[in-house]
């Protein structure tokens, strides 16, 4: 048979990803990826205390790669406490494997989701000095360094710039938001995740 009469079959695996809500039988899953992400920044405790709290929302990304036919595992994991008008933006990681493909700026705009679902006008998080990748995200969506603190980030000593974010209950917020979430998806497909949709997509 001639290479042009031939036919090619390309399989397709697509990775299946979910955000939701954690739950305490999943604290010792998220203590592994934390370790992992952050080394070890938040104990048992400290997830199941903003578990528990109405004040806050931890949320969890989710994946199953069909090539593999693997079970559902967590590679993501993100906090917003509710303080105020604030969304202090507490906690944000991606498992190392799964970086540089966009989930990380999904779980940050999961977060704008619901800070704007709580009112609250305005968002704030510390990051690492050091922290480039982390840094140049943030700015992308409109975060600006209002200021520093020395010594933040131990035994390192590393200083933690403090980032602020204005105006999220503007329309023109909202409107950038679905933008970028439009621009998200398309880069999610692209690179063969299928996202379920749930009331923080």
């Amino acid at each position: 048979m001639k290479d042009a009469e031939q036919n090619y079959f390309v399989i397709l695996f697509v990775k299946e990803i979910e955000i939701k809500l954690l739950t305490p039988s999943q604290v010792p899953a998220v203590l592994a990826l934390d370790r992992v992400c952050l080394g070890g920044l938040w104990t048992e405790e400290g997830y199941l205390r903003e578990i528990e709290s109405d004040k806050s929302t931890l949320i969890a990304l989710f994946m199953v790669d069909s090539e593999f036919n693997e079970q559902m595992q967590m590679i993501g994991m993100a906090c917003l406490w509710s303080i105020v008008e604030e969304a202090h933006i507490t906690l944000l990681g991606i498992h190392p494997d799964h970086r540089q493909q966009g989930l990380g700026q999904l779980l940050l705009l999961s977060l704008f989701k619901d800070a704007i679902a709580r009112q609250l006008e305005r968002a704030t998080l510390e990051v690492n000095e050091h922290n480039l990748a982390a840094i140049n995200l943030y700015q992308k969506y409109g975060f600006q360094i209002a200021g520093s603190r020395r010594n933040y980030y131990q035994p390192a000593g590393d200083e933690a710039l403090v980032l602020w974010l204005k105006g999220i209950q503007q329309e023109t917020f909202k409107s950038n938001l679905i933008q970028w979430r439009q621009h998200l998806s398309d880069r999610l497909s692209k690179n063969s995740y299928h996202l379920k949709q749930t009331k923080f997509c």
